[in-house]
């Protein structure tokens, strides 16, 4: 069995100090995910011989202090205003560094792990009483040197409040050119989330009173965490196989039936086959979608803070398990989540906004569109790009949760890995669905591996 021993715990900071009295505050956005982390782990083996265990942890170590010059938000601590909101100081009090070493290989890691042994590689600590204290962002590297190939795995753990997983993505990117000696393709931009701009507003423009009153219920209706097992299915669907689920999920063409993404045909799927298992007869389960709104704000890629939207997705009209009736509401509500309706959104939570901490979506199914970013191509080692890479939103609420991350280059470029979260008895009944079947994705983590 595979096993994790703690080496040591240490703070790394910055190569150079930041000015003092620096402080980023925080966005509405960011302030909707104050009780979740984000937790991402890559993959990683090498020939025999090619780096000793002790060289690369110290490479890893110079190049993260290095990196962190750049994300003064990173380095920070969390205080209050004299709202009552949290703010962070940028005093470069640093991120936590775990060293581990992991009995048996990255093959032996893949082929048993499941959802408790993976987040054994991506330390968190909960926030203490001393919060000024407190680390907001952890890595783990957790070397495997007890076998012929080499290889490592490194966990990044982060407080959702201060970053989105593309965010994540983003930093682990960094620090991995950082590594290299390579040029920062992405540098990190921490401003503030745009405002709408003078003039640019519809006179006639209608206010999307659905994505507020998704957010208005979500906030007055929060369910209390509970402490329910939940076990972590991963699936990949090849570059061929997600094609077929497009096909299957497509409506006859016409004019009110646009073409699928790869995104709403298997939100789509999921949506229907969950649903199946938790017993609905003929209907669906109550489920939001989440989307990176970068691209529809036009912001740089850079931008450092959340930009994850939440949008309910209702039923009306796919009464039975049918998937193109299910895809087809998905792709509804992304298309009317323009700039216009998430700027509509910003403003009101601005206006409303509460010194509370709020969790959206908590009664929903959650299906996170996380194609955007993806530590796929991080290579901390010249030529060696993760195996694989793992995403987890913690802790989990509600009915459940599917993450669709982007695949593998190799996968081709409609390749997909979804992350389920569910209760255990109800993950083995999800695998045996016929939808699921027909598809045959491969099982990567959660039950016996083999073919769905």
């Amino acid at each position: 069995m595979a096993e994790i021993t703690y080496i040591c715990k240490r703070t790394v900071v910055s190569t150079k100090p930041i000015q003092p009295g620096t402080y980023c505050p925080f966005s509405v956005l960011d302030r909707q995910m104050e009780k979740k982390q984000i937790r991402i782990v890559c993959y990683y083996e090498w020939p025999k011989g090619k780096t000793e265990a002790g060289e690369i942890t110290e490479r890893l170590r110079e190049s993260l202090s290095e990196v962190l010059t750049y994300f003064p938000k990173v380095t920070g601590r969390l205080m209050r205003n004299d709202k009552g909101h949290w703010k962070i100081k940028c005093n470069d009090a640093g991120v936590r560094m775990v060293e581990a070493r992991a009995k048996g290989s990255v093959d032996d890691w893949l082929q048993s792990v499941d959802r408790d042994k993976e987040l054994m590689l991506v330390y968190w600590e909960e926030m203490f009483s001393k919060s000024y204290f407190w680390s907001t962002f952890y890595v783990q590297v957790s070397i495997c040197k007890e076998f012929e190939e080499g290889g490592l795995a490194i966990g990044l753990s982060c407080f959702h409040l201060l970053a989105d997983p593309t965010c994540a993505a983003l930093f682990i990117k960094a620090w991995a050119d950082t590594a290299l000696g390579r040029k920062m393709l992405s540098p990190p931009f921490f401003h503030p989330l745009p405002p709408r701009r003078p003039g640019n507003k519809i006179p006639s423009h209608e206010p999307y009173t659905a994505l507020i009153d998704h957010y208005k219920l979500s906030i007055e209706n929060s369910a209390p965490f509970t402490d329910a097992k939940h076990t972590t299915i991963t699936l990949a669907f090849s570059d061929h196989t997600v094609q077929a689920c497009m096909r299957m999920a497509q409506l006859p063409p016409g004019p009110n039936n646009p073409d699928l993404s790869p995104f709403e045909a298997l939100a789509g799927l999921f949506w229907v086959c969950v649903s199946k298992v938790k017993g609905l007869g003929n209907g669906l389960v109550n489920m939001s979608i989440c989307l990176d709104s970068r691209k529809v704000l036009g912001l740089d890629k850079g931008f450092f803070g959340n930009c994850t939207v939440y949008n309910k997705v209702h039923s009306a009209g796919t009464d039975e398990h049918r998937l193109p009736e299910a895809a087809r509401a998905i792709g509804e509500v992304v298309a009317k989540m323009d700039c216009e309706g998430i700027m509509d959104l910003l403003e009101w939570l601005e206006r409303n906004d509460s010194e509370s901490p709020t969790v959206t979506n908590t009664c929903d199914l959650i299906c996170a569109n996380l194609e955007v970013g993806s530590a796929n191509s991080t290579e901390f080692l010249e030529g060696l790009k993760p195996i694989r890479v793992s995403c987890h939103v913690e802790p989990v609420f509600g009915i459940g949760q599917v993450l669709i991350c982007q695949a593998p280059s190799n996968e081709g470029p409609l390749g997909r890995v979804v992350m389920v979260t569910l209760p255990e008895d109800e993950v083995l009944k999800l695998c045996e669905d016929e939808l699921i079947l027909q598809l045959s994705p491969t099982i990567l983590m959660g039950v016996k591996k083999n073919h769905a």
